[in-house]
């Protein structure tokens, strides 16, 4: 392609639309020899899991694992924080020769005589995997010995991607889930998957469906429990908002339980009115239909005008976007597009190939679309798109203040809700606080031109 880059194989991960046929390739390994914005196995495990509130979360590995992900969702708990801590085996070489089987018994014993949790979540890490340690037999064992659950989490590097650590979180779920004998189903309920409650939204969510006649049996995994979790199969729909970490449990559960699924989103007005529709027409409830339009005719009368008034700051400013999920890139386009700012690269770290043909239909001529970017690419595009603003995670924060341009954390760190249309209006005023915020005037370009 015309920009290519210094690494040829990273080509097919890029595409500009209208230059050339759109078929990226993606659900792929990184390209060695780049430093990949993706992130490991054992993150992507651990960011689906850890919201489970009354959890103890052991991390059987060095003692960086651990503190690489504690706390990294801001998500929100209405009872137990036994999940705050961030648990670890703290291995040393001495465990790296000798092995570190003994260690992580004893670490399950200390743990249990101190916080007596219910449910344990033991994870692998990349040393683990090298030194070989039996966790599926230790886990059995500490499990037999105080009679709790305790679910072993395969998620040793070089298994795969970040995409490999959510399919081991899914199948410690469904480990979790699975009864001993069928639930009975609740008639109009639904397991939300994938909504991790990050501030709140989970509770934004779930009184949106109340409202209109809809019940929320299980939330997967924002302010969940083992309690709530056990109930899951007794759900009649899933609703699914991460599909990137969510759509591996999903189709397990269509296929073991029979509980069909629906992709939805709330982010931005447009999709939380098409996700409330989707559902009530689910269950084929004329009532619920109405009181669903009764809920958006509300919500966006109220919400619309202060979205036109911040949409009046924003002429010819141009945003860049790089997320976690394809889906949650595609409603950013359209939720940019509500604020009037054009789209002009988007990436995702484990988009799917459908998804990608979605953002290559939404977004317009010229616009850069990536797979699993590096630094350098992002750097690259975004100085050659002209992109005023940068949608990203914790990852992408320095590359984008480096580069002097704003930026928008749509990751685990923020504290206030971007789902429903209060996080519309969220979203627009931080678009706004860090797009036309007076520090501008204050930057200069490399060539000496003060910005303001």
């Amino acid at each position: 392609m015309e920009a290519a880059l210094d690494i040829k194989e990273r080509n097919p991960f890029i595409a500009t639309k209208g230059k050339q046929k759109v078929s990226l390739r993606c659900d792929a390994d990184s390209i060695s020899g780049c430093v990949s914005q993706r992130a490991c196995v054992y993150c992507g495990a651990r960011v689906v899991l850890n919201p489970v509130t009354d959890a103890a979360h052991l991390v059987h590995g060095p003692i960086g694992c651990s503190s690489y992900t504690w706390d990294i969702r801001g998500s929100l708990s209405s009872g137990d924080d036994l999940y705050r801590n961030s648990f670890s085996t703290e291995l040393q070489e001495h465990d790296v020769i000798f092995g570190g089987e003994p260690k992580l018994s004893r670490a399950i014993d200390e743990i249990v005589a101190k916080y007596q949790p219910k449910l344990f979540f033991v994870y692998s890490t990349c040393i683990v995997g090298v030194i070989g340690d039996d966790l599926e037999a230790v886990c059995k064992r500490s499990a037999q010995k105080h009679g709790i659950t305790i679910i072993p989490v395969q998620s040793s590097g070089f298994i795969g991607n970040k995409s490999a650590g959510y399919r081991a979180a899914c199948d410690a779920l469904l480990r979790l889930i699975t009864p001993e004998q069928p639930l009975p189903r609740k008639a109009n309920s639904v397991n939300y998957l994938g909504d991790f409650n990050l501030a709140g939204e989970a509770w934004i969510i779930r009184n949106y469906l109340t409202e209109i006649g809809v019940s929320v049996n299980s939330v997967f995994t924002g302010d969940s429990n083992f309690d709530s979790l056990r109930e899951a199969t007794a759900g009649s729909l899933n609703i699914m908002q991460c599909a990137g970490s969510m759509t591996y449990l999903a189709t397990k559960m269509q296929d073991e339980f029979q509980i069909p699924y629906l992709r939805v989103s709330f982010l931005g007005m447009e999709d939380t009115a098409d996700s409330l529709r989707k559902i009530a027409d689910y269950f084929g409830d004329p009532a619920m239909l109405a009181r669903a339009e009764m809920l958006i005719a509300r919500e966006t009368e109220a919400t619309s005008p202060i979205i036109a008034a911040y949409r009046g700051h924003f002429n010819g400013k141009k945003a860049a976007v790089y997320v976690g999920g394809g889906f949650k890139a595609i409603s950013l386009i359209k939720q940019f597009r509500e604020i009037g700012i054009e789209v002009v690269l988007i990436g995702t770290q484990t988009g799917r190939p459908d998804e990608y043909d979605t953002i290559n239909d939404l977004v317009n001529d010229g616009t850069v679309i990536l797979d699993d970017a590096n630094p350098a690419e992002l750097e690259r595009f975004m100085t050659q798109q002209g992109a005023d603003l940068l949608v990203g995670g914790v990852k992408e924060r320095p590359l984008a203040y480096k580069l002097g341009i704003a930026f928008i954390d749509h990751n685990h760190d923020r504290k206030h809700p971007l789902s429903g249309y209060i996080g519309a209006v969220n979203f627009a005023k931080e678009v706004y606080s860090t797009l036309c915020s007076p520090v501008w005037n204050y930057i200069y370009d490399w060539g000496g031109e003060n910005r303001g």
